[in-house]
């Protein structure tokens, strides 16, 4: 019979014939520890008979009487001795309504306008890595950034133009006249950027995208090499501090036109698995190894739904970097 349970919990959680027993042994140990109490009372309690002597409430009242006659003696001698303290309770800072710039305004102000201390620190953390914003609905890409405060708030975001406005300088058209030299003014061509390999690139071609400066390119590289590579545009949103303006940029030059470096599912040791960006967790790649091992090779993706530690967001995400 103890074979039998340890086969089904083998099956069911897809564990090892060791770690079945641990589960078996912390399973009848958690029985026992829910049971115990109940066998004590019902049980073993009555065994041992309590002792029958009258309780002597008159003396029980004298006491509490005794009691109660030295706390109000000790809380009158207090009051007399001690003077009570008054603490003024410090007042909520104000909210105040007035244009700002969530580039530039410093954390003080942001809390004036009413946003919440934590989140004017999380925007104060994110400009300080380089992170900007282009546009108001930015403001929701920080994390837990509250929608009605933003609607609140819509009318009073000012953000600079997409360029600076340099004032205009006249300058007497004689002044020109009179010179004896002439300027050459040359035109300046701003560089054409052309699609290019996501894949092959590196931070020369990336640092030229708008919105993307060194600290970013690097963070994309780094994300990208842990992946293997790129499938999908859709995979630069779960890079983190890319803004609008960045994202754009990336989909619009961004091409996918190399494959991606696969893992051979049936041949891979964990620490291989844990080399990838969505494999990181060593304990749900020792299930599918011990899986694999006790069921044999894995013939397609749909083999790893069976592998009940995985969900199907997970299998959706590794399915194109895994070869069976």
């Amino acid at each position: 019979m103890l074979r039998r349970i340890l086969d089904q919990l083998e099956d069911f959680f897809g564990i090892s014939r060791k770690q079945a027993r641990a589960a078996f042994v912390l399973m009848f140990l958690s029985f026992f520890l829910i049971w115990t109490p109940f066998v004590l009372r019902r049980w073993i309690l009555p065994l041992f008979p309590t002792s029958s002597e009258p309780v002597n409430t008159q003396k029980l009242d004298s006491v509490a009487a005794q009691l109660e006659k030295d706390a109000v003696a000790q809380k009158e001698e207090r009051e007399t001795t001690y003077s009570k303290k008054e603490y003024t309770k410090t007042p909520a800072r104000p909210v105040r309504l007035f244009s700002f710039d969530p580039n530039t305004a410093s954390i003080d102000q942001l809390e004036e306008v009413g946003i919440p201390a934590f989140i004017a620190k999380r925007i104060d953390k994110y400009r300080s890595k380089g992170g900007k914003f282009r546009k108001k609905e930015d403001l929701l890409n920080i994390y837990d950034f509250p929608s009605d405060v933003f609607q609140r708030l819509e009318s009073y975001i000012k953000l600079p133009e997409s360029g600076p406005n340099y004032p205009k300088t006249k300058y007497p058209e004689k002044l020109y006249a009179n010179n004896s030299f002439s300027k050459e003014v040359k035109a300046y061509n701003k560089p054409v950027i052309v699609p290019f390999d996501i894949n092959t690139t590196d931070t020369t071609q990336l640092i030229k995208l708008k919105g993307i400066g060194t600290k970013l390119s690097l963070r994309i590289l780094k994300f990208r090499d842990g992946l293997g590579g790129f499938h999908s545009t859709s995979q630069f949103s779960e890079i983190f501090g890319l803004d609008s303006l960045a994202l754009t940029e990336l989909n619009k030059y961004a091409k996918i036109q190399s494959p991606v470096n696969k893992i051979n599912i049936n041949t891979a040791t964990v620490e291989e698995l844990g080399q990838h960006s969505y494999l990181r967790n060593k304990k749900i790649n020792a299930v599918i190894i011990n899986y694999r091992t006790q069921h044999g090779a894995f013939q397609s993706v749909d083999d790893l739904k069976k592998v009940r530690v995985l969900d199907e967001k997970t299998i959706e995400k590794i399915g194109p970097y895994l070869v069976f």
